[in-house]
């Protein structure tokens, strides 16, 4: 590819990233203006009703919750520009210690759960698109689009009582303990991982399948299967490599929100992750935590889709090979 090629890319990319940095400073404002603008106070909050106006005072003061608006949020902001997120308001602990021992868990879910869903959703997209209009086709889109129609925490409870509490199979609770061995983490994981499988895994089937059929009318396909080639290898020799830009998008998209979408899987199953974490928090009014784990999840999901909007230029055949 020449230069002069290698500019509109380059070019879109640096408008993507610029895109997604100032939408990632839009959402740290509206975070901390969210948890400012909530009902209460803090402090009265955190110390109880029986504290006195002058204890209150001096806890405000040491909070911050004394000065202006605009100020406290450059102080949070500037923080986190240095790996600092506050202390917790429920005991003490820098946050972002608390943050570095569940967010290894919540990445492991998301790793687990995408490790599963990936492979089986692109190969059930290859295969329904093999036999399109078939009986298999049928059955797999409708149960594919039964499991989405359904909310996370439902499949959960569905799935809990099924191989937990009726089968007796697995564990209810996906509390990994102190120090689990690999195979024990991944047994106490299986039933939030199979949550988020089902709910992710007909979208990635979809779009694989779109894809795959969308290629295979063009007609260089057509060409291939006049030269004797059967349909299998035409759809993963040919179909399948040309259609990876939307699939890869859209597999991006969908790690971004298993990673961002675990709350009421981490909750219902009671696993030790970030979701988990930032639930406790606002129950507790523990707000720099819940700040903290806010933008984590927005910072993550909003790189992803950066990831994403990058393969989807990098791979487009128009933007490589321009004429």
């Amino acid at each position: 590819m020449k230069s002069g090629g290698r500019r509109p890319i380059l070019r879109m990319m640096a408008v993507r990233l610029g895109l997604g940095l100032f939408t990632l400073l839009v959402i740290s404002v509206l975070i901390f203006l969210a948890v400012s603008l909530l009902p209460g106070d803090i402090a009265q909050q955190v110390l109880g009703q029986s504290a006195t106006p002058e204890t209150i005072a001096a806890f405000r003061r040491e909070l911050g919750l004394d000065q202006p608006l605009a100020l406290r949020y450059l102080a949070w902001i500037g923080g986190v520009f240095t790996g600092d997120f506050g202390r917790s308001l429920a005991n003490g602990r820098p946050v972002s210690e608390l943050l570095a021992a569940r967010l290894g868990n919540t990445l492991f879910l998301a790793a687990y759960a995408a490790a599963i869903a990936i492979p089986l959703a692109v190969v059930l997209g290859l295969l329904t698109a093999l036999w399109r209009g078939s009986w298999f086709d049928r059955l797999a889109n409708t149960l594919t689009l039964s499991a989405i129609s359904f909310p996370e925490f439902f499949i959960a409870y569905i799935l809990m009582f099924w191989l937990s509490v009726y089968m007796g199979w697995l564990p209810s609770i996906a509390d990994p303990g102190a120090a689990p061995d690999l195979v024990d983490m991944l047994r106490r994981a299986l039933l939030p991982a199979l949550t988020l499988v089902l709910v992710v895994t007909a979208h990635m089937m979809r779009m694989t399948r779109a894809a795959v059929l969308n290629v295979l009318a063009e007609p260089y396909i057509t060409m291939a299967r006049l030269k004797g080639a059967s349909r299998w290898r035409t759809i993963t020799r040919h179909a399948l490599p040309n259609a990876l830009a939307p699939i890869s998008n859209v597999i991006a998209i969908n790690i971004a929100w298993l990673i961002t979408g675990v709350v009421i899987v981490e909750v219902v199953f009671v696993y030790p992750g970030l979701g988990q974490l930032m639930v406790d928090s606002v129950t507790n009014r523990d707000m720099p935590v819940v700040q903290a784990c806010a933008l984590i999840f927005a910072c993550v999901y909003i790189l992803l889709n950066l990831l994403a909007d990058v393969l989807a230029i990098a791979t487009n055949p128009r933007l490589l090979h321009p004429r």
